[in-house]
């Protein structure tokens, strides 16, 4: 194993027994193209085994410790708190992007590629640490690594969609609808990013980027959100 690679567990806490099974969580199929004789396999099955038990131990816990919420509210909670951008926050947080076994064209991956590369081997580790250390040390990496965000996401609103949130609020505070605008499109049409705009009271409040219009639209009503709380506070 890499010094990267045991430093991670140090940082974590978890002491694996079988350190194939990290190993293996840490393993992205594009490493294997260049290392066919690597002795594991990529991490996908451990990923898709870790969503699972992140969904259930995320659930269980949001369904106890919040007792009046509706089964919408939660549902939105569990969603806001499993996305690709938080748990690739989570993995930043404990270096887990300096352990994973990449390929040199992975590594020069876009940020976002980058950051849901990392997010699903974050998955991948906790189905590791799952199969290896049972399902209380899973809930208790869970418990501390993702549960602690839920304070975040509650306090600022992250589970609303944001731009049916920022339609509430212009649509309470101006009588007005935002209105969304793409600014530029750029890049091969397989590949293509989309620049948007948000517009209210004839002013650009804010933009953003993605894949995809929708995407763009998503990221521009955060920031236009960001910009909102930022005057007000």
């Amino acid at each position: 194993m890499s010094s990267a690679t045991e430093n991670l567990e140090n940082k974590i806490g978890v002491n694996f027994s079988n350190k194939n099974l990290l190993k293996e969580a840490l393993t992205h199929r594009s490493y294997l193209n260049e290392n066919p004789d690597w002795g594991v396999p990529h991490n996908e099955r451990l990923e898709f085994l870790g969503d699972a038990v992140l969904e259930l131990i995320v659930t269980r816990n949001l369904y106890d410790d919040y007792p009046k919420l509706s089964e919408g509210d939660l549902t939105n909670i569990r969603a806001a708190l499993v996305n690709y951008q938080i748990l690739s926050k989570i993995a930043k947080n404990i270096d887990l992007e300096d352990s994973l076994f990449l390929s040199k064209g992975g590594a020069k991956e876009t940020e976002r590629a980058k950051d849901v590369i990392v997010a699903n081997a974050f998955e991948a580790l906790i189905g590791a640490i799952y199969l290896d250390k049972g399902y209380d040390e899973a809930e208790a990496f869970i418990k501390k690594y993702v549960l602690t965000m839920v304070k975040e996401i509650m306090d600022k609103k992250l589970y609303k969609d944001p731009k049916s949130f920022l339609q509430e609020i212009i649509q309470e505070k101006l009588k007005a609808t935002p209105m969304y605008e793409v600014i530029k499109e750029e890049g091969p049409d397989h590949n293509k990013i989309f620049e948007v705009g948000v517009y209210f009271d004839g002013k650009l409040s804010g933009g953003g980027k993605g894949f995809s219009k929708q995407e763009a639209e998503v990221e521009a009503a955060k920031n236009a959100l960001d910009k909102l709380k930022t005057n007000n506070s």
